[in-house]
């Protein structure tokens, strides 16, 4: 039985539960590829390749073979001639040229511009998180069309070809912390059920979601408003 796939939807969401009333936890987005476990009535229980992310996602017709060979760099790339996009990171197969456009599926051709070679890294930490400046906050988001706090941390890394863990319990754990004199750009700062990546020495940039959107904040007045708010310590800080 066939059951590796590759999401072919812009993205789609992953449930918690077999069910239409169910939470999301999380996305997968065009081009990564998943693992069927089992089929539970409309739902397949799947485990995503990237971050081994396990959950639901409602059956649909997906391919079963993408030789990805380039990434999205842009927050979206519209699909020509339509009202879709495919969200940063997706990644997709050249199957055509044509002046300054890909075509990825058949008859469907987004801006070679806006794609980098899979195996290219960016670290420049500011240009990838700000992509997402104003978007809205979004709990089990990874796109343009919503985004949780941390997933804006392990897109960075995905996007490098690094592995991250997707939720902060569990990024928490990944690396050992530091102590900080004086915060600096990459530092990763995490709360209980929260994360914030300082882009200099006072400020930082988070899907905040008591502002409902992603944001640029004062890093000190962060910690205090979060303190206040919600009675959370800062748990620990880390470099990218």
């Amino acid at each position: 039985m066939q059951n590796n796939f590759f999401c072919n939807n812009p993205y789609i969401n992953i449930y918690e539960n077999p069910s239409n009333n169910s939470k999301i936890s999380s996305q997968i987005i065009y081009g990564e590829k998943f693992k069927v476990l089992r089929k539970i009535k409309n739902f397949f229980k799947i485990r995503a390749s990237y971050d081994r992310y396990h959950g639901y996602i409602k059956i649909k017709k997906f391919k079963k073979k993408i030789k990805t060979t380039h990434k999205v760099k842009v927050l979206k790339t519209r699909i020509l001639k339509s009202n879709k996009f495919l969200p940063f990171s997706s990644e997709i197969e050249i199957l055509k040229k044509k002046k300054n456009y890909v075509m990825f599926e058949k008859n469907k051709w987004i801006k070679a511009r806006d794609i980098n070679p899979i195996n290219q890294n960016n670290k420049n930490i500011l240009k990838i998180l700000k992509l997402f400046l104003n978007c809205k906050y979004k709990w089990g988001g990874k796109t343009y069309d919503g985004i949780d706090c941390s997933a804006l941390i392990q897109l960075f890394y995905k996007f490098n070809n690094k592995f991250f863990p997707r939720d902060t319990v569990d990024q928490v754990k990944f690396k050992k912390g530091v102590k900080i004199k004086k915060f600096k750009l990459g530092d990763i700062i995490y709360w209980k059920g929260h994360v914030a990546i300082c882009i200099n020495s006072k400020k930082l940039i988070h899907a905040y979601g008591p502002k409902k959107k992603v944001l640029v904040m004062d890093i000190n007045k962060t910690i205090s408003l979060i303190k206040k708010t919600a009675d959370l310590e800062v748990k620990k800080v880390f470099r990218i």
